[in-house]
This record gives structure tokens, sequence and C-alpha cells, in this order.
């Protein structure tokens, strides 16, 4: 979580800077701030969004060619004023900022407490730049030494911008667990967590990788060393990123934006891998790691929140058409339950950022293991793309909102390529209905595309819903994690209480809450289990419930039960997720703008969770 912002150059540092900022807000908005070095180390910072602080300097001498700035996702201390990034040294000669955690902070602190050092904060960042001004002081050394001593004493995860009054012509950096990019242009660098603050002004940038630190000049090459000492060379790449992705386009939300965009981001992520006219699917980042998920005995799917319902999907898949067990496992208790893993195990790691740090957590377990690892994300250079033997990236383009919408679609569309793939390979399907299959994939784009024209229905739906205050989600088969990710949107965005369960499972429990005030979501596509949901829908409708039914095109049945009726086109039982995931978010969505929520940016979340 959090975004940092750097810039060292010839510019104004507070434009760059706030702009980068506002693009960042994504990962975190509890507080915002900026210092910036102009002779005078000038530090300005508040709670609240990005527009706080911008109100708070206006009108004031925001002078100078290097800062550093942050937005914040609380984690150590509440989200005030005093918790804001950046912070200072004791001595007030530098200034830092951080995302992350240092875990050991408690620990260094008291020693730090001990030594007569006074602390204004309750976080475990401004520890850390007490921390290196100790070493510089104490130990007689420069500030990128102490920096460097100061990280091998740290437990936890970081990437960190140093600004000193004592270096006015440098910037220091570092990064361990969490992302850091470093943009390269004509005698200037931008710093950032993600691209998106830089792709404006260069396309040229510098990933750093776990325990790296870089030196950043305002003149001169950028230099980059491990924390153990070790001189790296800087590896630039070209950023594919386009400005146009990273901006709304007319749209009311980046959340509705890109649940627009998912017809294109669908069909970017089967761009050159999948080929119709010769019955061919091509996952050119796996491909020597093919006959290993071949051969394998068993896959083990790791990931988070709507990642991992994009895996239960994944899990429906593998095992319908490849014929391979698998286990979809939260990456966030995977690696504390000790489990059995094996060298003829492929782990499937899926994360949209590809930062998500309990699943880096569980690559790194499953690869000391011996595991083949199988990355899906969709930032190329991430951590997760760098961690995993092989992987796919979802090429849906930047995702703004934090509410993940075109991601999940995106996933499920790499894991059923990949499912198809595996199961040619292996004979586990006739060639008829691979073919069919494949037929059915290159129609999902225009397929999406008609469920999007449903827009106008939903939200009349959404204005009859918007004050309630519990809903249900049900689905059998391939329509249960379309239930889950359902209830997940209602619940990140509108903060209304919602549930997704097995249609089957309600009897056991979640009946006891249907009256005539609960409306209940059903997942009623006319392929599968479809008789079985009827007698769901049945069920409830005795109890008094309120149906909203998810049908298939030209659905009598349902229709006449149900009390709302949303249809779709008809599709194939294992692409339904592809197509009646639209819906559910835009149903989100509508309650939730109805509510007055931010839709973009949810309280208490974040886009890129880093820490655990």
């Amino acid at each position: 979580m959090c975004g940092i912002v750097g810039y060292i150059g010839p510019k104004d540092a507070y434009p760059i800077l706030i702009k980068g900022l506002y693009r960042l807000e994504y990962r975190g908005y509890d507080s915002a701030g900026v210092a910036l070095l102009d002779g005078d180390l000038k530090l300005y910072k508040t709670q609240g969004k990005v527009d706080d602080l911008a109100r708070l300097v206006n009108g004031q001498n925001v002078a100078g060619t290097i800062g550093i700035s942050h937005t914040r996702w609380a984690t150590h201390g509440e989200p005030n004023d005093v918790n804001a990034h950046p912070h200072y040294s004791p001595s007030g000669n530098m200034a830092i900022i951080h995302n992350g955690i240092i875990e050991n902070y408690g620990s260094l602190k008291e020693e730090l407490l001990n030594r007569g050092y006074v602390f204004r904060s309750d976080t475990d960042t401004e520890v850390l730049i007490h921390l290196i001004e100790d070493i510089q002081l104490n130990e007689k050394t420069d500030l990128v030494e102490a920096v460097r001593i100061a990280l091998n004493q740290v437990v936890g995860a970081y990437a960190i911008v140093i600004v000193s009054k004592e270096y006015p012509d440098h910037l220091i950096a570092a990064k361990k667990g969490s992302p850091l990019v470093i943009g390269v242009g004509k005698d200037e660098y931008f710093l950032a967590s993600d691209a998106s603050p830089i792709v404006e002004y260069t396309k040229n940038v510098v990933y750093l990788d776990d325990e790296e630190m870089a030196i950043v000049p305002r003149h001169g090459k950028l230099k980059i060393k491990t924390i153990r000492n070790q001189e790296k060379t800087p590896y630039i790449t070209e950023l594919e990123m386009q400005l146009h992705s990273i901006e709304k386009g007319g749209f009311d939300h980046f959340m509705l934006k890109e649940i627009y965009e998912q017809p294109r981001s669908i069909r970017d992520s089967m761009r050159g891998r999948l080929n119709v006219a010769k019955g061919i699917i091509s996952l050119g980042g796996i491909i020597d790691y093919e006959q290993k998920l071949v051969n394998c005995q068993r896959i083990i799917i790791v990931a988070c929140g709507t990642s991992w319902h994009a895996g239960l999907v994944g899990e429906y898949l593998f095992e319908d058409l490849a014929r391979i067990p698998v286990e979809v496992e939260y990456a966030s208790e995977f690696r504390y339950r000790n489990p059995v893993i094996t060298e003829d195990d492929v782990v499937i790691a899926i994360s949209q950022s590809g930062e998500t740090a309990d699943t880096l957590a569980a690559i790194q377990l499953a690869r000391s293991k011996g595991a083949t690892i199988i990355g899906i994300c969709n930032v190329v250079g991430s951590s997760i793309a760098r961690a995993t033997h092989a992987g796919s990236y979802t090429h849906a383009g930047p995702e703004i909102g934090v509410a993940s919408t075109k991601a999940f679609t995106a996933q499920v569309t790499i894991l059923t390529l990949m499912a198809l793939s595996i199961a040619d390979k292996k004979g586990t399907i006739t060639k008829t209905r691979y073919h069919q299959l494949i037929a059915e994939m290159d129609a999902i784009p225009a397929k999406v595309e008609k469920t999007l024209k449903v827009n106008d229905c939903i939200m009349a739906i959404a204005k009859i819903f918007q004050l309630s205050r519990n809903f249900l989600y049900l689905g059998r088969g391939y329509n249960f994690p379309v239930a889950l990710e359902g209830a997940l949107k209602l619940k990140e965005i509108s903060y209304i209480h919602a549930e997704g369960y097995p249609a089957a499972e309600m009897k056991h429990g979640p009946i006891a809450l249907i009256d005539e005030e609960m409306p209940v979501v059903v997942m009623a596509t006319r392929k599968g289990t479809y008789d079985k949901v009827v007698s769901n829908i049945q069920e409830v409708k005795a109890r008094k419930g309120i149906i909203i039914a998810l049908v298939t095109e030209g659905d009598t049945i349902v229709r006449n039960m149900a009390d709302h009726v949303i249809e779709i086109p008809d599709t194939d039982e294992i692409l339904v997720p592809l197509v009646a995931t639209i819906p559910l978010q835009l149903l989100s969505y509508h309650i939730a703008v109805l509510r007055g929520c931010n839709v973009d940016q949810p309280r208490n979340l974040a886009k890129s969770v880093t820490v655990e």
C-alpha cells in the first residue's frame, strides 16, 4: 500500500509530485504529504486525501527542484497529521517516505529511546529515519552508507526515498518487498511506486530488485548497489503504458471506465495467444513449462481477494478440462499452515499488481520446497513477475479503481486459455469440444459488449435496493465464484453486508436470514445445474425473499418466478463467469453511487496490498 513519488532535476518538483500523488491515490488515501528541498527542507502534510494536501500547500512557497511525496494507507499509527509522511530525522536535516512495514520497529525504537531520541509519531517509518541518522552520526559515515547499514538491521518490507539537506543533489532510494520504479529522463529522474506518475515524462524506467539501493543524482548517471554493498548495472526498460489509459476518458469514475473496458481487455488478454483459424492456443510466457503442467499431479493456486475468486474459477477449469486436481489457497493463510508441497506440484500465483505481499510470501515458500511457480499478473516488471519461473501477463491495462473489475475477467481469460491448452495436449477433451470452446472464447468480447447494454436495467434495480442492509448471492458450479465476487464488490464499494454462497448450501444455514427485506441475487443461467437453481429460487420465494435473477437471454421459467431479471447472452457453461460478472459489477457500482460512496477509493481499502 501507500504511494510514493520523488523527483530530482531542473524543473519545479511540486507540480510533478502532486500530480503523481493524484495518480497513485488508489494505493492509499488516509493522509498525504510532500517534502521539498530548496536550501531549507520544507515539509507539508495532512490527514485526508491529496486534495487536502493541495489546499494546505496552496499559496505557500513550494520552490525546489528536488522533493519527495507520499499518499498513505495507515498500518502503524492512526491516520492523522502527525503520522502522515514524510517524516523528519531528529535533526530535521533529512526526510523519508516509506511504503511497507518495518516488523522489528519496536525493538529498534526501544534502543533509540534509550539513547535519548524523541519520536513525534506512532509510525515505524520514523524509527527508520532516526536509525539512519543515528548510524550516520555515531559511525561517522556518509548518508548512503548509513542507509545501507540501517537496512541490514531492518526486518520487513520497504520502498523508501530519502532527501537530505547535506546531500542537496541526490535522492537515496531502496526497495525490499514493496515496489519502486525509477524513471530516467534527460537530466532528471522520477521515482514512484508504479509507472503511472512517470509515463507522462519518460518511457525509460529501471525497476529496483529487492535489497537494492539507488543513488539518484541531479547530474550524472544513476547508481545501484545492494545492501550487501555489491555494485549493480541499472537495466533500463521501456514502458508499454499509455497516458490515456490512466485517465477517466469521460467516465464519471475509473471503476465505470474499467467495467466498460472489459471487451477490449479480454480481447487483449487473448491477442497473440488464441488463433481460432489454426486451432492454436500459444502462451509464450509458459511454453518452457507446459510439459510440467501436462505432467503435474496437482496444481495449487494462491491468491488474495478478487484474484482468489479468479483462482476458484481456475479450479473448475483445470479439473473439468485437464483433469488435474487443484487446490485454491488464500495466500495469506498458505504460508502459515505448514502446507504439503512437493517438486511435482505446480503453483499458480495470481495478482493484479504483481506486488501482493501475501502472495509473494507464498511463492517464496513454494519455491523453497522445489515447486514450479507460474505467475499471472497485470504489471510488467512487478515483483511476482520476477519471482516466478514463468507466467503470463493479463494485458488488461492499468486498473485505477480500487475494486477490481477488468483484472478479474482478464485473469479468468488467462486461466481459461491455460486450462484449454493443457487439456488439448493431455487429450482430456475431444478435438471437437476443444475447437468449439476456442471459437466461443473468441466470441466472448462481443458478448461482454452486448451484456453492457443491460446498464439501464441494472440502474433501475439499483434504485430499488440502494438502502438495503444485506444481500445474498447464490450460484452453483462455475457460477459459485461469480456469486462470491459479486458479493465482494458490493461490500467493497457500497458498504452493504453481502455474502456469496453455493446455492445448495443456502438451506444449511443462510436460509434463516431470508425474509421480505432480503434481496437474493441468483446466478440462474441456462446451463449446468439450472434445474437445481430453479429449486433454490423456489425455496427463497417460499420465505418471501426478493429474487434478482441473472438469466440467459430468452429464459421464461425463472423470469416468471423472479422479482427482477437481468439477461445475459447464451454462453458455454465454462465461460459464463466472463459474462455473468459484468452485471454484478454494474449493480455494485450503481448502488454505491446512489449511496454517495466514493466508488474509486472505498474507505479503509487500497489497491495494491504490499503488507501482510
